[in-house]
């Protein structure tokens, strides 16, 4: 189940005796998620709150969903009220965002950010907050629908008084952006009143819980729309977050002459490209000087081909972070840098002429000099290559000793993967990135894993998915040879165990035979069949991901550790220049990479025995059941 369901009076009950707080946090240990202190903290302060008030507003049958999780991410909204409209007897629920703020103000001046007495760092207006949730939420169940009425949403700040927070009422206000402070007790339970009757809110709990969910947007159907017409993504949280600060700092850069660096830090699947589609789409639209580039042959390719089809001047919005050596200061407002960890120390390659190379400037001068704002949007645990250098403690600094403010955003939340939470977590834990012990995956009912019996199972299994549900594709560790076609223009199928050989992904850009170029294998459909490999999968993701754990990743004595030598990339042959232990981070940052592109489903298949027995053992669970999605089609 998705939230702790009960009713008014149940949450009432559980307060009063204390067993609230624990209760909630059995059942979100139970579904993998850790529970922090200071969320434990909100429980017992917020909800007691928000059952007594609906309690004293006669509304004791109404159902409580209590830390709801949205659809396909890993986002927990705190209340979800079901029960029954009083003058027309449909369904009606109620996003409810509780916060213990007790003095807010504008954050420079800003209608959608603020700051938080106690709180580092701006936050969302909550107004804006709990109106995003109610947008996601209509976007995704099926049960919503286009019946905007039947969903509202409101922010209450019941520590609070109006002249406290005044700068965030002065935002208006509708039917899913409301705000109540407890100096407005009053006319929050007459507002409840107006939208619940006195009715079992059971049978509308039911229908939401179960309600089909509309598929997610891949990213890549949607980005030429989204730089030509309008934003088609919902923004949450710090997503959100991210988003104003950037538009926050492109207005102060126009009006004051300032310049300002923002850094938004998140793993796989956290929204990333999403929040740079969304400011480029914006500024482009604003017909600002803005530029996307990233230090990806594949990405930037796929970027120009699907968002800036059928016109040059998208096209030519999408740069390499290479691209700056020449540039002026200040040449353009805005520069964002995706896929930031793969900034490298400088911009020469072998092809740079001699002259510019013995002047050459450190790639992050010259992109942090190019823009106005310059963003950066990264996941320290994708660094896959030696030369890459980018992370928030190396921006940041670097910037700051230019004289940038800067700005640092974290994203928690998982939009991939099923917007499983605890299978990010496994995978860190798996490949020894975080500190913890390797863990059963015991399911979450989000996400699928499952461990193949051989890579020809593997197949079999991604072919029927990608035939009956979604996009699919095969990836591997680089450990096997990687050959130019063959004379008559078909391609060499190196990765080979056993009697099963497939060929690597195409290495150039262009197509031989049915085969995509390397840019594109991850969104043509023809790139099935081919193992890609982490420069072409980076950045990407499908719905059903098999990955291949070659003979560089074993499990020895109850633990996985590398192999070098048994490594193919080109860029680990020399211990001078990459050290063990860097190829070793480089080498499970890899398979991090690889393990994190699927949507809905993973399947692992390991090269080496000892290993594949080790992920048995790790992976003890039946299939979840599928959600179940609605047509895919254009909403």
């Amino acid at each position: 189940m998705s939230a702790y369901r009960t009713s008014a009076a149940g949450l009432l009950c559980l307060a009063s005796e204390g067993t609230l707080v624990d209760v909630l946090a059995e059942r979100a240990r139970n579904s993998g998620h850790g529970v922090a202190p200071a969320e434990k903290r909100a429980w017992a302060r917020s909800l007691p709150v928000l059952a007594q008030d609906l309690v004293d507003a006669g509304l004791a049958q109404m159902e409580v969903l209590v830390e709801y999780q949205l659809p396909l991410t890993s986002r927990r909204v705190d209340v979800v009220l079901a029960g029954v409209d009083p003058r027309t007897g449909d369904d009606s629920y109620l996003v409810v965002e509780l916060k213990q703020w007790s003095y807010a103000t504008a954050y420079e001046g800003s209608d959608t950010l603020v700051a938080v007495e106690h709180v580092r760092g701006p936050r969302l207006h909550p107004g804006v907050q709990v109106a995003d949730y109610c947008r996601y939420l209509s976007d995704f169940l099926g049960i919503l629908g286009r019946e905007q009425k039947r969903l509202g949403g409101v922010a209450y700040l019941h520590n609070a008084v109006d002249r406290d927070v005044v700068d965030l009422l002065d935002r208006p206000a509708t039917e899913q952006s409301r705000i109540f402070t407890g100096q407005r007790r009053g006319q929050w339970l007459d507002y409840l009143r107006s939208r619940f009757a006195p009715n079992s809110g059971a049978g509308a709990a039911d229908r939401f819980l179960t309600s089909t969910v509309r598929p997610s947007r891949h990213l890549l159907a949607y980005a030429a729309a989204e730089l030509k017409e309008r934003s088609h993504f919902t923004l949450l949280d710090e997503q959100h977050v991210a988003y104003e600060l950037v538009m926050h700092a492109v207005e102060r850069a126009r009006t004051a002459n300032h310049k300002r660096a923002v850094v938004v830090a998140g793993g796989p699947g956290s929204g990333k490209s999403v929040i740079a589609l969304s400011v480029l789409g914006e500024l482009a639209r604003q017909n600002r000087s803005v530029l996307h580039a990233t230090g990806s042959r594949s990405f930037t390719q796929t970027l120009r081909r699907y968002a800036g089809r059928g016109s040059s001047r998208l096209q030519s919005l999408f740069k390499y972070f290479n691209s700056f050596m020449e540039a002026d200061a200040n040449d353009i407002e805005v520069l964002i840098c995706d896929e930031a960890h793969r900034v490298r120390e400088t911009s020469v390659n072998r092809y740079t002429p001699k002259a510019r190379r013995d002047v050459a400037r450190p790639q992050l001068e010259e992109l942090v000099t190019v823009a106005r704002v310059p963003v950066f949007l990264l996941d320290e645990h994708q660094v896959v290559k030696p030369g890459e250098l980018g992370n928030v403690e190396v921006i940041s600094a670097f910037a700051e000793k230019l004289g940038l403010e800067v700005d640092v955003v974290s994203l928690h939340d998982q939009f991939r993967c099923g917007g499983s939470e605890a299978y990010e977590q496994w995978v860190l834990d798996l490949l020894g990135l975080d500190e913890g012990e390797p863990t059963v995956w015991a399911g979450d009912g989000r996400f699928d894993v499952r461990i193949a019996e051989s890579p020809q199972e593997m197949e079999d299994y991604l072919a029927t998915r990608q035939l009956s549900s979604g996009t699919a594709r095969m990836s591997a560790g680089y450990c096997w040879s990687w050959s130019d076609p063959r004379p008559d223009g078909t391609l060499v199928p190196d990765v080979t165990v056993g009697g099963w050989a497939r060929p690597w992904n195409v290495k150039s850009e262009r197509s031989v035979g049915d085969a995509p170029g390397s840019a594109y294998w991850a969104t043509d459909p023809n790139g099935f069949g081919q193992v890609g490999c982490v420069y072409t999968a980076q950045g990407f993701e499908y719905d059903w991901s098999g990955v291949i754990i070659g003979p560089d990743l074993v499990a020895r004595s109850g633990r996985l550790v590398t192999r070098r030598e048994e490594s193919r990339d080109p860029a680990f042959r020399s211990r001078k220049s990459v050290s063990d232990e860097e190829a070793d981070r480089l080498i499970r940052n890899t398979y991090k990479v690889l393990l994190t592109r699927g949507m809905r489903g993973s399947v692992l298949y390991a090269t080496d025995p000892e290993t594949r027995e080790y992920l048995r053992q790790l992976v003890r669970v039946e299939w979840a059941p599928e959600t179940r999605y609605e047509p895919d089609v254009d909403r």
